[in-house]
């Protein structure tokens, strides 16, 4: 990230700002012949340009407002371009809605060559826009451009017109990266002297220009007067963003501008106000907070409620994981994250809550049962990452517990009731969390949890004379795995449905008889075991038979793409997967074709990929096959090897053994 900070009155500017809106309506002829982007060919839409400017100034009813023009123009070069002539826009709002967000004046037309090949011009009816409510702070404006068809042309304009009180901490961002590319993006930010701001450039691409200058008293409301910073960003030949697995939130990676406050001064009062606070502000702050500081203080609260659930126990780690399942069971999660609670005893009475409910009542119980635990703030994989950099609290959005036993420390989240003890939700796992205590100062931890994905299969099968394979498989799910494979159970009503569904997809398998242990004992594995029969008559040819013995759960597309990725792999966890095949054939058949031996290895300790198969004197062989991802987060560098990787795995699991009578 590329972070410089808007002086608008201490600086000298070298350059002059010539910003300028493109004119509206003229669609040419190569626009509208164009067949493709010549830089991405495979692009389905493109945009051909777009400006945006955003200015601090003084509304027509005397209130400073964030006003935010946009247009854009778009090629669709066809159908699966359609998506790109629908906007959303967030509108934000306060609690009473005296503050909110407005749209005025959105204008636009599609334009399309006819079959007698003259250009033709739809206008967008201003009435068909919608507003849906999100939540009590959010809803979201829609409209979509009218007479699409492929080839088409779409042009839009509007105005945001935003209350200064509900985005005076970041003025308006910018995305210069979207999910199409885009020939040229600029951005003008007209912000007065009241008002200093760090603009922060993030991602990989370079801005093709960026110009400034002083608008000379630009800004005036009830005597008070100031000049205006104009800068300028722009940025050409933009490539597509291209979201692939194993990544946290696009807004990591995308190459966007914005702006957060470092000081305001009030130009009705005069009185300077700096935002950029210390984390010793910060911890003040919360800790004076009644919906944080307020809620953590009252470790007394729950205390007699908690007691008879660790009732005898006088060992700390199962005090704890006795009041952490309690909890578990206690609470229903209602869908809302957070830091802050309304209150925890209301919550606790109700038996629902929000993460922030929850995670404080276990901390408070916690703490109550003497078990000293502090509360974490975090960003989610979706919110994006923290920069450390610039201390904020608006950036948390969730809240976890740290539980300290002995010399260990324990991560909890009690809001899902299958997650085991020391174990948390993949969207919690973003690089870090603040540590917040009531009689300390906050720290940073690292969330990159020992947890990691362990399954392990052992498939013991006999080759029949009649062509028919009948054996065990016995699957071990550990881990995070383990906890993947309970809420895929638990979506049936009972386990025989589950093991009814695995037989209904595989209509060659037979399920003579099935077990499945551990489901509701959190800290141990889940064991299934399976009495089978496979009828492969239908692969039997010339008095050979040919097994897949990845019949269940075969790798068949390749997760990673890209030619090349500009941002890191980030699967949360390392993972462990073996499977182990033990095949006994009747004394008239030969393995054919025996697998080969592989031995693939990751840069930097970063993983392998083996296959092994053994024969031996009694007519069996064993098969074994092992993935090792040994890290979290694999760099853009080692992406290539990463694909290669997997492009081999698939290989392997494709291969069909061959049983051939001598």
């Amino acid at each position: 990230m590329r972070t410089f900070l808007i002086l608008v009155l201490s600086f000298c500017f070298l350059q002059l700002a010539t910003a300028q809106d493109f004119p509206y309506g003229q669609i040419s002829t190569d626009e509208l012949n164009m067949k493709n982007y010549a830089s991405d060919i495979s692009a389905h839409a493109v945009v051909l340009r777009e400006y945006g400017k955003a200015q601090i100034q003084v509304a027509s009813d005397d209130n400073i407002k964030v006003m935010f023009e946009y247009h854009v123009k778009i090629k669709i070069f066809d159908k699966k371009g359609f998506d790109e002539a629908t906007t959303e826009i967030k509108l934000r709002n306060n609690d009473d809605h005296s503050d909110m967000d407005e749209i005025e004046k959105v204008t636009g037309a599609t334009y399309f060559t006819g079959d007698d090949g003259t250009i033709h011009k739809v206008e967008f009816d201003p009435k068909k826009v919608y507003t849906t409510r999100d939540y009590k702070y959010q809803s979201t404006f829609k409209f979509t451009m009218p007479a699409l068809v492929e080839g088409c042309v779409v042009e839009y304009t509007y105005r945001l017109f935003s209350p200064i009180g509900l985005h005076l901490d970041n003025f308006h961002p910018w995305e210069f990266q979207s999910d199409i590319p885009k020939v040229y993006s600029e951005f003008e930010a007209i912000i007065p002297g009241h008002f200093t701001y760090n603009a922060a450039l993030r991602g990989y691409l370079k801005l093709t220009k960026n110009t400034s200058s002083v608008l000379k008293g630009c800004f005036s409301t009830h005597g008070a007067a100031s000049d205006c910073s104009d800068i300028i960003y722009a940025m050409s030949d933009i490539p597509a963003f291209i979201e692939e697995d194993d990544m946290t939130s696009p807004k990591n990676y995308l190459s966007t501008l914005s702006f957060d406050l470092v000081e305001f001064t009030n130009p009705y009062n005069g009185v300077v106000t700096k935002e950029t606070k210390e984390w010793k502000d910060i911890d003040y702050s919360l800790k004076s907070d009644y919906a944080f500081g307020g809620q953590l203080k009252r470790k007394d609260l729950l205390k007699d409620r908690i007691l008879p659930a660790y009732a005898g126990k006088t060992d700390d780690l199962e005090k704890a994981k006795a009041i952490y399942a309690y909890l578990q069971k206690w609470f229903k999660w209602n869908d809302y994250i957070g830091y802050e609670s309304d209150g925890i005893k209301k919550a606790f009475e109700s038996h629902t809550g929000s993460i922030a409910d929850i995670n404080m009542a276990l901390i408070t119980a916690l703490n109550g049962a003497g078990i000293n635990t502090e509360a974490v703030l975090l960003s989610t994989r979706e919110n994006g990452l923290l920069n450390d950099l610039y201390p904020a609290v608006n950036k948390f959005n969730y809240i976890i517990a740290k539980a300290n036993i002995g010399d260990k420390i324990y991560l909890l989240d009690a809001s899902d009731p299958l997650m085991a003890f020391g174990m948390l939700p993949l969207k919690c796992l973003n690089d870090k969390g603040r540590v917040f205590s009531l009689d300390k100062p906050s720290y940073w931890i690292d969330l990159n949890l020992p947890q990691k994905e362990t399954s392990n299969s052992v498939m013991e099968f006999t080759l029949q004379d009649d062509g028919k394979i009948k054996g065990t498989i016995t699957n071990y799910s550990m881990g995070y795995e383990a906890y993947k494979k309970r809420v895929a159970i638990k979506k049936f009503n009972t386990t025989d449905e589950y093991v009814e569904d695995i037989a209904g997809k595989f209509p060659k398998l037979k399920i003579l008889k099935s077990e499945i242990s551990n489901l509701d004992s959190l800290d141990k594995p889940v064991m299934e075991k399976y009495e089978v029969e496979i009828n492969i008559y239908d692969k039997m040819a010339a008095g050979s038979l040919t097994f897949n013995p990845f019949f269940l759960d075969r790798m068949t597309t390749n997760p990673y793409k890209l030619t090349e990725r500009s941002y890191p792999v980030d699967r949360g966890m390392p993972g462990d997967y073996r499977t182990t095949l033990i095949m006994h054939l009747p004394a008239q058949y030969v393995v054919d074709n025996p697998p080969k031996a592989l031995g693939i290895a990751l840069p930097n300790n970063g993983g392998r990929f083996l296959t092994d198969f053994q024969a031996s004197d009694d007519n069996t062989f064993t098969f074994s096959h092992i993935i090792q991802l040994n890290k979290s987060i694999y760099s853009s560098q080692e992406y290539p090897y990463l694909k290669e990787l997997y492009n081999n795995i698939i290989q392997s699991e494709k291969a069909e053994m061959v049983f051939k009578k001598k």
